[in-house]
């Protein structure tokens, strides 16, 4: 063999190899997605779902309580309602130290639009201990008007020093301007404005209303031998009493946005955060998997239209719920180029539903979303996250997910842009340098300038900016309706 021949024999070789182990990685998450744990379920007389996964030998155990009522159900004017029930479950901060210290786990209670969510995790051991404290929150929930005062404080602080920050008030800006006052175009851990005016009569109707057994399901992952953990539970949470009636979902839907841009002026600022954003789908919705898709080939094709993207953040993701939910594209730029930074967002959802994705774009932004599926099954508590997302939409398992994902077509995604895009009213917001972002976005359409920042951060409910409702209208008020949040979001990409 001449050494021409051995030289191509060995690169043959090499891309053999190369195609070989990329093959595998590819089969290997696909297995990975088609085979994850699924859980045993039971459920409580008073109606609570019970998902369990006994791990023998693991020393350790998670719990995870999903009521599924979140800030979707605070009343108009008074959002935060139910991020303060939720920080009233575990009011007294030793709570925590006690979870860490003696228990040798952690507790944490999260609010969003779809749920509260309550963390307990420590030592197998411990599980009866550990239910015990949680039929104490749930069914002897502190609400006097000393605790109410102190978490009301306490998360008044948290939202002021959260909400200056540049990406912040751009996020809760586009909601706003998209959205009004239906319930997604809220801050679901309210304002300085909207914490000020729950009451303590607000809290006791919401607990009475949603923090129900037969509103809730409860993950349990570790090593608890099932009988032992039923047995707690029945004994512990079975006088958690149910509710009578599940309060119906019902929403006056936003009207259309304001098309002018919308900028917020932040003097002296280097950077802009610009955001484009339409109505999403429902995360039950049978073309959620082509959404998701759609949310990394987007972000593909917005960077390749405008490369400086690549020299800072930017994302591209389906805020997706119960009812439809968000499609945004965000990114922070130089003040020069905000204005090509929405006219290339805008020419990028155009293009998704006039070019179909070629074989190779298809390819990788099914392999990404399948890792991302994949990584849910990596931790017990991505898992447990899984199970309740999967649980509350009834979209099936995460196989079934992954399924879904291998088989769109360039066809399929086509479709769902046609549908999300192609008559889709868009709503546009900059934060930043007012003076110069007014300059460069007038050339390329009709601007509006809000004014100060802190008219989003503090008052995004009342700010006439934010606002969809004509002057003569009423309040788009929501009754009481469930949202869920995505299982997969496009991810952001930073230098």
């Amino acid at each position: 063999m001449s050494c021409l021949n051995r030289s191509l024999y060995t690169i043959k070789l090499g891309l053999m190899v190369l195609l070989l182990a990329f093959t595998c990685q590819f089969a290997s998450l696909s297995v990975a997605a088609q085979n994850p744990p699924e859980p045993n379920r039971e459920e409580l007389l008073n109606g609570l779902q019970v998902l369990f996964w006994n791990r023998p030998g693991d020393a350790s155990v998670l719990m995870k309580l999903r009521i599924h009522s979140g800030a979707t159900f605070d009343m108009s004017g008074k959002a935060g309602t139910m991020a303060l029930l939720g920080d009233a479950l575990f009011p007294d901060p030793a709570a925590r130290e006690y979870f860490a210290d003696e228990l040798g786990g952690r507790l944490e209670v999260t609010t969003d639009y779809d749920d509260i969510e309550v963390t307990l995790a420590g030592r197998a051991s411990e599980f009866e201990r550990i239910v015990d404290l949680l039929r104490t929150a749930l069914i002897n929930t502190q609400l006097s008007d000393e605790v109410i005062n102190r978490l009301r404080d306490a998360r008044t602080k948290v939202v002021r020093e959260t909400s200056i920050a540049p990406t912040t008030i751009a996020d809760r800006a586009i909601v706003a301007r998209l959205l009004g006052e239906y319930p997604y175009g809220r801050p679901a851990a309210g304002s300085t404005e909207t914490l000020a005016r729950v009451v303590r009569p607000d809290l006791m109707f919401a607990r009475e209303r949603f923090l129900n057994p037969n509103n809730a399901t409860l993950v349990i992952i570790g090593g608890v031998e099932e009988r032992r953990a039923m047995r707690a539970l029945r004994q512990l949470l079975g006088m958690w009493r149910k509710s009578d009636s599940m309060v119906p979902a019902t929403f006056r839907q936003p009207g259309t946005p304001d098309a002018r841009t919308l900028v917020y002026d932040l003097p002296g600022a280097e950077t802009a955060e610009v955001r484009l954003a339409t109505r999403g789908l429902t995360r039950a919705d049978k073309d959620y998997a082509a959404a998701t898709l759609l949310t990394l080939l987007a972000r593909d094709r917005w960077q390749t239209a405008l490369p400086e993207l690549g020299k800072s953040a930017f994302f591209v993701r389906h805020e997706a719920h119960a009812l439809p939910g968000v499609f945004v594209m965000g990114a922070s730029v130089r003040a020069t180029d905000s204005a090509r930074a929405l006219e290339t967002a805008r020419a990028v959802l155009k293009d998704l539903y006039t070019v179909p994705p070629s074989a190779s774009e298809l390819a990788h932004a099914r392999a990404e979303a399948i890792a991302i599926l994949n990584q849910q099954t990596e931790r017990p508590e991505s898992l447990a996250d899984a199970w309740l997302d999967s649980e509350t939409f009834k979209t099936g398992t995460l196989s079934e997910q992954a399924r879904a994902i291998g088989s769109l077509t360039p066809t399929d995604l086509q479709r769902v842009a046609t549908r999300l895009f192609r008559d889709a009213s868009i709503a546009a917001v900059a934060v930043g340098n007012a003076a110069q972002l007014r300059t460069e976005l007038e050339r390329t359409g009709k601007v509006e300038i809000a004014g100060a920042a802190a008219e989003v951060s503090g008052k995004n409910e009342t700010s006439p900016a934010a606002q969809t409702t004509k002057p003569g209208q009423p309040a788009q008020t929501p009754l009481f309706a469930p949202v869920k949040r995505p299982v997969i979001n496009g991810p952001t990409k930073k230098p």
